[in-house]
C-alpha cells in the first residue's frame, strides 16, 4: 500500500472500536415556541489546548462524503446537529495510542446531535445518508494554512488513493 503520511509504510488491519482521545458529547437541545438552542462547547469544558482559533460551517450534500483525511498538529471540534444526516469514520493510525488500528463509525447529525473532538493522527471522514444535505460545524484548535493563510495546510488526504485501508461501509 502506498499512502503519504505516517502510514505510508504500515498495514494496519482496522478493528472496531472506541479510540483513545476521542471525545464524543451529546448535545442537548433546549427549545420553546423559537426553536432550539445547543451548546457546542464552553470553555470550561474543553482544555485550553483544544480551544478554537477558527470556525466554519459546511454543507454536504445527500451520499457525498468528505475524507478522509487526518492532522499532523490539528485537532477538530465538529458539531452534528441537522439537518441531515452523516455517517461519521474515524481510524486511530497514531503509533504510539493504545487504540492503534482501531476504527469506529457512527450516525451522527438530526438522528444523534452530537460535538466530537478528533486529535491529530486520528484519520476521518463523513458521508451524507440522509435525503437532504447536512450541516457541519467545525471548531478547529489551529487556524486553516496558518496566519494570513501563508503556511502550508495540515492535511494528509487519503481520498484518492488506490488500496486505502480507509473503507467506508
Amino acid at each position: 500500500m502506498k499512502l503519504e503520511g505516517k502510514i505510508m509504510n504500515d498495514t494496519i488491519n482496522f478493528t472496531e472500536g472506541t479510540i483513545h482521545d476521542v471525545v464524543i458529547r451529546e448535545v442537548k437541545r433546549f427549545t420553546d415556541s423559537r426553536g432550539w438552542l445547543a451548546e457546542m462547547f464552553r470553555r470550561d469544558e474543553l482544555p485550553e489546548n483544544l480551544h478554537p482559533m477558527m470556525a466554519y460551517v459546511s454543507e454536504t450534500l445527500p451520499g457525498v462524503a468528505r475524507g478522509p483525511h487526518e492532522h499532523a498538529e490539528q485537532s477538530d471540534l465538529f458539531a452534528f446537529l441537522g439537518p441531515g444526516d452523516l455517517k461519521l469514520y474515524l481510524w486511530d493510525t497514531r503509533r504510539d495510542s493504545p487504540t492503534y488500528g482501531v476504527k469506529w463509525s457512527k450516525v451522527v447529525g438530526e438522528t444523534f446531535s452530537c460535538v466530537v473532538t478528533v486529535p491529530p493522527g486520528v484519520v476521518h471522514a463523513y458521508k451524507c445518508v440522509s435525503d437532504n444535505p447536512a450541516l457541519v460545524f467545525n471548531a478547529p484548535n489551529r487556524l486553516y494554512a496558518g496566519e494570513g493563510k501563508k503556511e502550508r495546510v495540515d492535511e494528509t488526504r487519503y481520498e484518492d488513493v488506490a488500496d486505502s485501508p480507509f473503507v467506508f461501509e
